[in-house]
């Protein structure tokens, strides 16, 4: 098929290179702009935008749909389908149309529970057991289109960034499937229960509450990591927990109960594995206290 691929962050790269790699003509790659990072604040492009140069695709990186020009350059590209995953961008009704099968988004959950630009991470900090991936046939609505094919996975012991890795390789071998023969996989409405949705993430949720319990504070943990870490502060520094255990525990919340860092919370406790100093690398919450007090009786 003639395709037009619209992606931004790593979790699409998988469905561009499969596109490719199924022998589609992807005509155009469509990417948030290049944004400032980095200590030197250099503009740097999108992880859709490197791999789609890399593959010599023409990539688009308008600021907004919204323009009527830039509509026009979109539907004379004269495309079967745009395939969209995790853009960022609102696709006006006149881009959800101009491609003869419109629109299909790769949408990593299981569709009407978490709609929205956090779906991985609303379902980790819920706890929902289980999720997925799915293609939906889109259209005005916020991730309200008919779903195609979708398919589960255990949430488990997952963290954010391993969990999107998963639904990331599968949406791409969803995708392509779908493609192969459209007509096989019609789409079929969402339901209207259970409906929840998945706003996009304030770095202030991440501050760790330990007056919640150890599993929530667990969750949070998990559901921040890699980025942008669920934190706490002490002696003015902000601490990142990236991975942690729970334990049973007890103490006030927010207390260092133990030389290990295992810290109490309303029910139960948890006991950092991996943490991180603002500006440092990676380490044990040992290689931690070794350079770093955080003693017994400590309130966080």
């Amino acid at each position: 098929m003639r395709i037009i691929f619209m992606g931004t962050p790593e979790f699409a790269v998988p469905t561009l290179d499969a596109l490719v790699s199924a022998g589609h003509d992807v005509v155009a790659a469509y990417s948030q702009p290049p944004r400032r990072a980095g200590r030197g604040k250099a503009l740097t492009p999108s992880p859709v935008q490197r791999r789609a140069e890399e593959l010599g695709i023409e990539v688009r990186t308008p600021v907004s749909l919204k323009d009527v020009d830039v509509q026009a350059e979109f539907a004379a590209l004269n495309a079967d389908v745009a395939v969209v995953a995790a853009y960022g961008l609102l696709l006006p009704r006149a881009v959800l149309v101009a491609p003869r099968l419109g629109c299909l988004n790769v949408h990593g959950s299981l569709l009407p529970r978490w709609r929205g630009a956090a779906p991985v991470q609303r379902a980790i900090l819920a706890g929902d057991a289980e999720t997925g991936v799915g293609i939906m046939q889109m259209e005005a609505g916020l991730d309200t289109g008919p779903v195609r094919l979708e398919v589960r996975t255990a949430i488990d012991a997952k963290t954010t960034g391993e969990l999107t890795e998963e639904l990331a390789a599968m949406g791409a071998r969803l995708m392509v499937e779908v493609l192969g023969d459209p007509d096989a996989y019609p789409p079929a409405p969402q339901s209207v229960n259970g409906v929840t949705h998945a706003p996009k993430i304030d770095k202030a949720e991440a501050r760790i509450d330990f007056t919640g319990s150890a599993r929530a504070v667990e969750r949070q943990v998990r559901a921040f990591a890699p980025s942008p870490g669920a934190f706490f502060e002490h002696a003015g520094e902000r601490v990142r927990i990236l991975a942690a255990e729970v334990r049973d525990d007890a103490g006030a919340p927010g207390e260092v109960i133990d030389a290990l860092l295992t810290i109490a919370c309303s029910q139960g406790a948890i006991r950092p594995i991996f943490v991180q100093r603002a500006g440092r690398g990676v380490m044990t919450a040992g290689e931690l206290l070794r350079g770093f007090s955080i003693p017994k009786g400590t309130r966080l």
